[in-house]
């Protein structure tokens, strides 16, 4: 899939001056950040697996 963002002067210098400290490609900078931000499960999701876990506690160590 190919995105097209249009960032302002500003986060376009400061996404310019971020991949040259980390001395990597503006463009694979700003692909790896998207990556991250699409691969964290959601906040919801961990608070429900959070809320799973301490609900079912003292089932889970019955169990084990």
């Amino acid at each position: 899939m190919t995105i097209l963002l249009e960032l302002d002067e500003v986060q376009s210098q400061r996404l310019r001056d971020l991949a040259l400290a980390l001395k990597v490609d503006a463009n694979e900078l700003a692909r790896a950040a998207i990556n991250d931000l699409v691969s964290r499960p959601a906040d919801d999701f961990d608070r429900a697996v959070q809320y799973v876990l301490e609900k079912n506690r003292e089932l889970y160590r019955r169990l084990a």
